[in-house]
């Protein structure tokens, strides 16, 4: 399932990225590694406000929708 479709306060975990290698390495200095816990605190219109290793993230739905969870 992509992060993107899980609802506000529901935490996963990260199975999988499917991202170019640039936005992938990016994605993994911002601590979106597998097997990492991420939780959605917030939402809007353009994004979600993700919650991992103890930072908040805004991410675009688009990039959301490349990261998998469990």
């Amino acid at each position: 399932m992509a992060l993107s479709m899980i609802g506000i306060g529901e935490q996963r975990k990260i199975v999988e990225v499917r991202a170019k290698d640039s936005v992938k390495r990016h994605l993994q200095s911002l601590g979106f590694i597998v097997g990492e816990k991420v939780e959605i605190v917030a939402e809007n219109p353009s994004g979600l406000i993700l919650l991992v290793k103890g930072s908040k993230v805004a991410l675009n739905k688009g990039i959301a929708n490349k990261i998998i969870v469990s």
